[in-house]
């Protein structure tokens, strides 16, 4: 790869620096945030991918499932067969070790969707802080039209999954002008209407896995990005080679051509890299990275925030291996063995109703063995490891919609809000993150807009306030009487409907 950061015009952009960031330092920040990824989807391969064909023979057909799971990774080898190494890769199979019942109930994907969906389950309200109620009106309908463009409420749940599951989310503003960019006196003339069709054309919300993220953080203060590069392939509409011939030599179709794509943003500038050579670059109109980033919970002195997923691991990985060890005690002590001794051709007749055996010796005999048998200390320990995940998570069965007999009389939503007290503490936490990031990126599209001359506000006219929906539901009634007594406070009729779930310019 040849880098060329001259159009920077910064002598601190190292290019050897971010080529090393680029082949050494992203593969392992890659493989960290892809295992995050697998324990929440617990994708499923086909059985002994990956493995010579001779163990494939031997033991791992004679599985009960023709699959394998992601977290099986953190499986024991006396279950699975194989022993894990690093974060990536297939299993290594163990000599003298064959798979046994293999039992995944993936703990972590229901929790991490029921914190999204108490997150960003419904459209989230945004309010023009503006001066002027006309400018606010404008800005709002701007603002929804750029959101709904680059995904609406699906980019909302994507930005809290993302954020959920890597502990970081960062929103990239693509500001482009528009094909039809007004000169100022047009601009000027243009105050009547929102120019929504200009402005989603403009400017888009992007929001990026951490997988391909490598910030360049300031070297005095970690909480400053100077750069942000990211690293990812791109597939291709081509095959990469080989054809007819190839497939007849024996070698298989080719995949899709496969592009590397190395991005670098920076305050004044930005370069796209494919496979090495330099794409295209061009000046930001920002004047400022057009990046923001939002932590999914703090992780003080690091870029990256906490993930949900992480502080589960250990746990789902305890928990799956005792249900596994639990499934193959099951499989052999579920059905009843016997042992004949002293009885001529004994494993010739089957032990069934009505069976009578004969035999002459004295000391014969026929013993059963085996039957399923109660273990309590093995229930009692998967179900504090269930309830080690609820107080980890913060996220409980009760979250989810699974009432158990241990729920209680709830006779209120006070009551209601109390059992559910960890998941509400949580996702009041997450507004104040994601909400903080929301509002940046408002407040970066609206600059974007005013330099394009498509939509000409003040910096003081670039604030946002958030109206997020409440969870969890309530009396109507009681809301509405709420609402009358705000309005009697004295409270603005388009805060109260917000508040309702109504715009107020709505028609």
């Amino acid at each position: 790869m040849k880098l060329d950061f001259a159009n920077f015009g910064d002598p601190n952009l190292d290019e050897a620096f971010v080529e090393h960031l680029v082949r050494d330092g992203s593969p392992g920040r890659a493989a960290h945030f892809n295992r995050l990824w697998a324990y929440y989807r617990n994708d499923l391969s086909p059985l002994g991918a990956g493995l010579p064909f001779a163990e494939r023979d031997r033991d791992w057909l004679a599985s009960a499932k023709p699959y394998t799971q992601a977290q099986e990774f953190g499986l024991p080898a006396r279950i699975t067969g194989c022993s894990h190494l690093g974060l990536g890769g297939a299993g290594v199979p163990q000599p003298g070790l064959s798979r046994k019942e293999v039992v995944i109930e993936n703990d972590i994907a229901w929790r991490i969707d029921t914190g999204i969906h108490f997150l960003a389950g419904n459209p989230v309200g945004m309010e023009s802080l503006a001066r002027r109620s006309e400018d606010a009106r404008r800005i709002e309908a701007v603002l929804s039209a750029v959101w709904n463009a680059s995904g609406g409420i699906s980019l909302l749940q994507e930005i809290a999954l993302l954020g959920a599951v890597y502990g970081f989310v960062d929103l990239v503003i693509r500001a482009r002008p528009p094909a039809d960019a007004p000169t100022d006196s047009a601009a000027a003339a243009d105050t009547q209407a929102a120019p929504i069709d200009r402005a989603r054309e403009a400017v888009a919300v992007e929001a990026v896995e951490a997988p391909r993220i490598l910030p360049i953080l300031d070297e005095t203060d970690y909480r400053r990005v100077r750069y942000w590069v990211q690293v990812f392939y791109s597939q291709t509409n081509r095959m990469t080679g080989g054809g007819p011939v190839a497939r007849l030599l024996g070698r298989g179709p080719h995949p899709a051509a496969e592009v590397e794509v190395v991005e670098i943003l920076g305050p004044r500038w930005w370069q796209r890299y494919e496979d090495g050579h330099l794409a295209d670059e061009g000046a930001n109109p920002l004047g400022r990275l057009p990046v923001v980033h939002v932590q999914n919970f703090a992780n003080p002195m690091h870029y990256e925030g906490t993930s949900d997923v992480e502080p589960l691991i250990p746990l789902q990985d305890e928990l799956n291996t005792r249900l596994s060890d639990r499934a193959n005690r099951v499989t052999f002590q579920s059905f009843k063995m016997y042992l004949g001794r002293g009885i001529e051709a004994f494993e010739d007749r089957p032990v069934a109703p009505g069976r009578m055996w004969s035999t002459d010796n004295p000391d014969a005999s026929i013993q059963a063995f085996g039957g399923d048998a109660d273990s309590p200390s093995e229930t009692a320990h998967i179900a504090e490891l269930r309830e080690a995940l609820d107080k980890t998570s913060g996220i409980t069965p009760l979250a989810a919609g699974l009432l158990r007999d241990r729920l209680g009389n709830l006779t209120s939503a006070a009551a209601l809000k109390v059992v559910l007290m960890g998941t509400l503490a949580r996702l009041a936490r997450k507004r104040i993150t994601y909400g903080a990031g929301l509002v940046e990126a408002n407040r970066l599209i609206l600059k974007a807009l005013d330099a394009f001359g498509v939509l000409k506000t003040a910096p003081e006219d670039r604030a946002t306030r958030l109206h997020w929906p409440d969870p969890l539901p309530e009396n109507l009634a009681q809301r509405l009487a709420e609402a009358k007594a705000k309005r009697d406070l004295g409270v603005p009729a388009g805060t109260v409907l917000r508040e309702l779930g109504y715009e107020p310019n709505a028609t």
